[in-house]
């Protein structure tokens, strides 16, 4: 009977993603695939000739219904630099976060990025200790963020510009990235720090050093 009930409820759903992707393909500078889920409504804000790329089979999620956290505000993509990017790799699925592009964030193949996580490319002002009066009219330096395949991201993380996380890794939830995170690994804390390694990654470690040098 809950089947029975949900049913029309999935229709709707699934029939409001495809009327907004076809209207978000008309969107100047927005590059869509196929198969993609918006669930909710994004704030998709491109200015001054930025670009945004959403893959194959990416899912976009700014509702609460059926989501196992309470996120606080709908997926943000926002580029508003020239020739900024964001590009999200196939299959990947973004819950009610924001990533907010001076540069480049490039996020890669399967990655889940849960609820009101912050990816921010740019420092929005400079520290300007010299001149502090003038720090509001300032705009920040940049540097591109990559997030490689496979990623998990917990809740209510921040990620800060120049980062780049390794293919397969998991970050804690309320963690703070600061530095590169290299692959197969799990970071947690603020700001994060590598807590565990993937066994197959300290077999191949463990395989190395028994490898007799010629």
């Amino acid at each position: 009977m809950r089947r029975l009930l949900e049913l029309p409820r999935r229709i709707f759903a699934r029939a409001y993603s495809n009327a907004l992707v076809l209207s978000l393909r008309c969107k100047r500078g927005l590059h869509i695939g196929n198969r993609v889920t918006i669930k909710g409504l994004p704030i998709i804000d491109i200015r001054y000739g930025g670009k945004v790329v959403i893959q194959d089979g990416v899912t976009l999620n700014s509702t609460n219904y059926g989501y196992h956290l309470n996120m606080f505000a709908p997926v943000k993509l926002f580029v508003d630099r020239p020739r900024a990017t964001i590009i999200i790799g196939e299959g990947t699925r973004i819950h009610g976060s924001c990533l907010h592009s001076y540069a480049s964030i490039e996020i890669g193949k399967r990655c889940l990025v849960a609820a009101n996580c912050q990816i921010i490319d740019g420092s929005g002002h400079d520290l300007s200790f010299g001149d502090v009066e003038n720090r509001i009219n300032t705009k920040g330096d940049c540097h591109p963020i990559i997030i490689e395949d496979d990623v998990w991201i917990g809740a209510n993380t921040i990620v800060l510009p120049g980062v780049r996380i390794g293919k397969g890794s998991v970050i804690g939830a309320g963690s703070i990235v600061t530095k590169d995170i290299p692959p197969m690994v799990v970071a947690a804390g603020n700001p994060a720090k590598v807590i565990r390694v993937a066994a197959q990654v300290v077999e191949n470690m463990e395989k190395r050093a028994e490898t007799p040098l010629e």
